[in-house]
């Protein structure tokens, strides 16, 4: 049980049936590109990270996918949750991006816990959380341009990237095509330099200031 609430501090409180049956319940560990969950498919249940991390995308019907958002330890998968609650198909697949511990806690358990006070209030407000994420990923595919997306996308992972074009356009729900004439106008910027699957920072402050739609000087 430690371990979960390490990872879920907000289930301390539980009530000692509630702990008692997560504690009985198996671990899982399992490789980075696990797919965990595929979207149309039945819920299988609700998951609770340890460790790792999963990416939950969607796709369309031309092959693009879009990354929704990635669960951390102690974070909410909102697809999951959400096809509980509703009883429907799952609308997003969910894959490791590394090695992962996790409990998946069963349809008809995950209701039965849901009496208990403290697990359904985590629940909801971790549920009201990864809402808030969306609406966040809404706003910025409606009124950011492709190429400050790319540009946000490429800050924050220090100045060495390792990575492809065709990932990038997976995270940014576009085609590879598009990302690399993309990077391609970045890298005669000087903002970047470009070669086999990785990507060199020359300039974040300018990547910063496109990323924010300010006029570059």
């Amino acid at each position: 049980m430690q371990s979960i609430v390490n990872a879920y501090p907000d289930l301390a409180d539980m009530l000692p049936g509630t702990v008692k049956i997560l504690d009985d319940m198996p671990t899982l560990c399992v490789p980075a590109g696990t797919v965990l969950f595929e979207e149309h498919a039945p819920c299988q249940g609700f998951p609770l990270l340890l460790e790792g991390e999963v990416k939950v995308s969607r796709s369309s019907g031309d092959g693009r996918s879009l990354e929704l958002y990635r669960i951390s330890p102690g974070e909410l998968c909102l697809v999951s949750s959400s096809c509980l609650f509703r009883t429907q198909p799952l609308s997003a697949r969910g894959v490791t991006t590394k090695t992962s511990t996790l409990i998946l806690v069963g349809v008809q358990l995950f209701l039965q816990l849901l009496a208990d006070p403290t697990f359904r209030s985590a629940v909801l407000g971790m549920f009201a959380e990864r809402m808030a994420d969306l609406t966040t990923l809404v706003d910025s595919i409606a009124f950011r341009k492709l190429d400050q997306r790319l540009a946000a996308a490429l800050l924050g992972h220090g100045s060495d990237l390792v990575t492809t074009h065709q990932l990038l356009a997976d995270d940014l729900g576009t085609v590879r095509e598009i990302v690399s004439r993309l990077l391609k106008r970045f890298q005669n910027e000087g903002w970047i330099e470009i070669s086999r699957e990785h990507i060199r920072i020359l300039d974040s402050v300018a990547l910063r200031c496109h990323a924010s739609g300010i006029a570059d000087t």
